[in-house]
């Protein structure tokens, strides 16, 4: 039988590098390790130029399990870029914990291939093998730092609900295989059509269980509690890759079974999900507003942009699909902006991650509060950057559907969420500080990530339309 590699290029790019970076891993020693991290680099590099050029191109392999469409290579992009960037604010920030070691680097990269496989997967079998290749890498990376207590409470808070909730998951593919006879994602639409008295109460059951699933990987509400501790907990460069790398693949699977896949059971899923968006974007915010530690505003703030790409999702179609995939482009470069100043801003035996550290540094520092100011006023969803951008598509998306009533509550929501990122403001241009913060110009990997996210976020708020063009021809192509 003749396989057809095709679909796998971009992620056999990535494995391949990941064990290149292993074999290495046995000859360099120390600060040489930083080396380490520029293969990484080319590997991705050469993995999104790949999808870039397979970007006409569509193909099935493994029995249909695997898709190279548009939508996965949209994703693909994504992510590589979400991984690139964590890559190169990892190789400063693991000198300053004294964490050099090669096994990061290889977790990170075989992470971002469960990721790639997640957006590539139309099967939900192999769907389940990417969630699980991310998940592990993803648990390594959360509890490597061991010196670091909370760094293993994090790792073990994330195993422990992470194994429940795919728990759930792998129940769902169960019901939906008693339902359907079938896995594939394919075929099970086509059943959907024409749905049987017998097969409805398997098949209602089998999407309970996977928006479980689905849940927990995004932090949506009442799934969310592992996510502020893990993320205050975990090195900030893995804090990082779990808030944009983890959320974007999690959506590529959940908008692809969802928004696809099970588009003719849109009537009984689309007022859960009604639900889940208003009380993600509510507890995400309120709770955010008491957050005096800045990993952990970030956390609750992710679990509030949750909620917004939800809206985007029950709006549906090709336009809420379109604006889910655009937002969450925009948020992997805005928060993984966030998080590179609060890695700029730590210092060897200080993270200062409380919001007080960052008292005058705006005025001190004034290239990490130029950028700190751009990613803050973008989450907050302020007019012409990249975050408005994607809210005003999200909210479009769900009004043309008719759900006013959602996008009242989520606008709402973005307005509670201006105080909190307006307190970080605040405090760099109001407060008074002494703390010293080595210059950025002395970590030029960490330089180059902060042009990157804060060159985006603002030129995708000033001019959307070709990243919304793309995501509108990666959803056509389901």
């Amino acid at each position: 039988m003749d396989i057809a590699w095709l679909p796998l290029l971009p992620m056999l790019i990535v494995t391949g590098t990941a064990f290149v970076v292993l074999i290495a891993d046995l000859f360099v020693q120390g600060p040489d390790r930083e080396g380490l991290g520029w293969i990484g680099l080319v590997g991705l590099g050469i993995a999104a130029v790949v999808s870039a050029l397979l970007w006409t191109t569509e193909a099935h392999g493994f029995g249909d399990s695997i898709a190279l469409d548009r939508y996965a290579l949209f994703f693909n992009f994504v992510i590589c870029l979400s991984g690139a960037l964590t890559l190169l604010m990892s190789m400063d920030y693991l000198q300053t914990i004294n964490l050099v070691v090669g096994e990061y680097y290889v977790q990170l990269l075989l992470a971002v291939v469960g990721m790639m496989l997640m957006a590539a997967a139309t099967d939900l079998i192999v769907l389940f093998l990417g969630l699980e290749l991310m998940s592990i890498g993803v648990y390594v990376l959360a509890g490597i730092w061991r010196p670091e207590l909370r760094s293993s409470e994090a790792a073990l808070k994330y195993f422990l609900l992470g194994a429940f909730a795919s728990g759930f998951l792998l129940y769902g593919i169960a019901m939906a295989y008693g339902a359907f006879g079938t896995t594939t994602l394919g075929a099970i639409a086509t059943q959907l059509a024409s749905l049987t008295a017998e097969q409805r109460p398997l098949a209602l059951a089998a999407m309970g269980l996977l928006l479980v699933g689905f849940a927990f990987k995004v932090a949506a509400v009442p799934f969310h509690a592992w996510a502020p501790d893990v993320y205050e907990g975990s090195p900030t460069s893995v804090t990082a890759l779990m808030a944009v790398g983890v959320k974007a693949a999690a959506f590529a699977a959940f908008t692809r079974v969802f928004l696809h896949t099970l588009s003719a059971m849109a009537v009984d899923w689309t007022w859960i999900l009604w639900v889940l968006a208003v009380l993600t974007m509510s507890v995400g915010n309120l709770a955010a507003l008491a957050q005096r530690n800045i990993k952990r505003m970030l956390a609750y703030s992710s679990i509030a942009h949750a909620g917004y790409i939800l809206v985007g999702m029950v709006g549906g179609g090709e336009d809420g699909g379109a604006a889910v995939l655009f937002t969450l482009l925009v948020y992997t470069l805005m928060t993984l902006g966030a998080f590179g100043v609060v890695i700029a801003v730590g210092r060897r035996g200080e993270p200062n991650e409380e919001i007080v550290d960052y008292a005058g540094l705006g005025f001190r520092y004034p290239f990490l509060g130029a950028c700190m100011t751009v990613f803050m006023l973008s989450l907050a969803g302020i007019p012409s950057l990249a975050g408005f951008t994607g809210k005003f598509f999200l909210f479009s998306a769900a009004i043309e559907k008719g759900f006013v009533w959602l996008v009242i509550i989520a606008a709402l929501n973005s307005t509670i969420s201006i105080y909190y990122y307006a307190g970080v403001l605040m405090q760099m241009y109001m407060g008074e500080g002494t703390r010293e913060v080595q210059s950025v110009s002395h970590r030029p990997y960490l330089l180059a990530a902060l042009l990157i996210t804060a060159t985006g976020t603002v030129l995708l708020g000033l001019f959307p339309t070709w990243a919304l063009n793309l995501a509108r021809s990666a959803m056509s192509s389901l």
